[in-house]
């Protein structure tokens, strides 16, 4: 079974991504639900988001877990059981996770798609992007901010958390592979390392949150 990427963030921090090409019956061999996780699974209409459901499920006995060692909080938000971070995406063919023993993580998968150019307004400051060469620089520039703030929100998971006026992403060059970022919400400030990392048509990016920050 295919897992796609491996990335050591660092000695406690991992991420893991899949490439769901498998069928159904395939990827739950092996794999116990909960029966909070068995009645999401059931009412999936999708047979694409029971795969990706399952396939995370892989991801997770990577990380040396199972569903059993997840629980969600009230804002949806997943946290394991022996205390230590995970995040979790999907899109399309592609699942991912990061887990860290020692820092708040986030992250996010998006396909890269000229819509982004349509909804760009909504979530970042739209003029920063005209200095760029062409429009596929900047579908996948608004494919990374998006990526980034989406990782971030799952970190913060706050009701109210505007992407546009309470997230901001720093400048970024495509080969630096990294920004940071900074949410300012009802008064507080904190600071976030970004990494991303683009293939087959997709954006990943994950999200730790900085000591003292």
């Amino acid at each position: 079974m295919p897992i796609y990427k491996t990335i050591t963030v660092s000695p406690t921090t991992k991420v893991y991504i899949w490439k769901v090409m498998e069928p159904e019956a395939q990827l739950g061999i092996n794999v116990q639900l909960t029966p909070h996780c068995q009645n999401r699974m059931d009412g999936m209409k999708s047979e694409d988001h029971r795969r990706a459901f399952l396939s995370i499920r892989h991801l997770l006995a990577e990380a040396g877990y199972t569903d059993f060692d997840l629980a969600y909080d009230d804002f949806g938000k997943p946290h394991l059981k022996d205390g230590n971070y995970i995040s979790i995406t999907h899109s399309h063919n592609f699942t991912g996770i990061i887990v860290s023993e020692t820092d708040e993580v986030g992250i996010d998968i998006e396909m890269q798609r000229d819509k982004i150019l349509r909804i760009a307004h909504k979530f970042t400051p739209i003029e920063e992007y005209r200095t760029l060469a062409n429009t596929e620089a900047i579908i996948r520039k608004l494919t990374i901010v998006w990526g980034a703030k989406e990782a971030l929100y799952k970190i913060y998971a706050q009701q109210g958390l505007s992407f546009l006026k309470h997230i901001n992403v720093m400048d970024f060059a495509f080969e630096d592979t990294r920004t940071v970022a900074e949410i300012t919400y009802k008064g507080q400030k904190s600071h976030y390392e970004i990494t991303f990392l683009e293939f087959e048509g997709f954006t990943c990016v994950y999200a730790l949150k900085m000591m003292g920050g």
